[in-house]
């Protein structure tokens, strides 16, 4: 796992509130967490968070493994009910729907393992992406081909995540990168305003991180983005605000700058990585 650089001269951050002014005062935040609990059978998985994420802004999910951050997405996307809390979606309550129901409400998501239709083409997988946004549901009165303005949107969105020259390839045949770059793409079909990506860089190289990270910074302009994330140059790189979850606990939200100067943060989670890092480890 990369690592964030030492921590040396950052100044202590004041407070430590998981719910940041900014967004208390703002306008209606896209995505809302109220003492948010899961527990399976006696074992609470997640304990009480609470979090509030302003529209537009991009925040990574960060924490040890098994500190419950799947389990957190999974109560947001709908594929787990909580056992008590609320989750609240541009101010409407979504905890206890469907995935299928949540998603029509604007809030969409992807894996960690890739999840595209390996034997239909690139231009294939991103128009099913685009026929329920645009009403089609799953009764066509018209062949695909004569579906004008799903076609133009997924060739709209082929131009954004730069698979174009791929356009007829079939999705088993593209590379891992590319993959993902197209799940991307059939995340964001939908006009879903608020994205969730789970471990999106997983698996790629350096090099493809960094492309692939400027690819979603372009395809999320004005939507609101979380991700669960393990590279650390990748959260700094690309978020506004860290939540930083610990045995199912938010110990932190708040800027990239003053996440990386808590001292609780340190000694939970960033101060092993760092000190590794600065006594030569990799």
């Amino acid at each position: 796992m990369s690592t964030a650089g030492p921590l040396q001269g950052a100044k202590a951050p004041s407070g430590g509130s998981a719910t940041p002014k900014e967004s208390r005062l703002g306008a209606m935040p896209a995505l809302e967490l109220k003492d948010l609990r899961k527990s399976f059978g006696k074992t609470e998985i997640i304990r009480g968070c609470s979090l509030q994420v302003a529209q537009g802004e991009r925040i990574a999910v960060i924490g040890p493994n098994g500190a419950g951050k799947s389990t957190l997405f999974n109560l947001i996307s709908g594929r787990f009910a909580p056992t008590s809390g609320e989750v609240l979606l541009n101010g409407h309550r979504i905890d206890g729907k469907k995935p299928f129901e949540i998603n029509r409400l604007g809030l969409s998501r992807s894996f960690q393992i890739t999840n595209i239709f390996p034997k239909l083409s690139v231009f294939e997988n991103l128009r099913c992406g685009v026929l329920w946004s645009l009403g089609y549901k799953y009764t066509f009165l018209k062949f695909l081909a004569d579906l004008d303005d799903a076609n133009e949107r997924a060739e709209q969105l082929l131009q954004m995540i730069r698979l174009h020259k791929k356009r007829d390839v079939l999705a088993m045949n593209l590379t891992y990168a590319e993959q993902r770059a197209l799940e991307v793409g059939i995340t964001i079909a939908g006009g879903a305003n608020v994205i969730l990506l789970d471990e999106p860089t997983a698996g790629m190289s350096r090099e493809e991180t960094r492309r692939f990270i400027e690819l979603i910074k372009e395809v999320t302009v004005g939507k609101t983005l979380l991700t669960v994330e393990h590279d650390m140059g990748v959260v700094f790189g690309l978020a506004d605000k860290i939540a930083v979850v610990v045995y199912g606990e938010i110990i932190a939200y708040d800027t990239p700058e003053r996440v990386r100067a808590n001292q609780r943060v340190q000694e939970a989670y960033l101060g092993s990585s760092v000190a590794h890092q600065q006594a030569g480890g990799h």
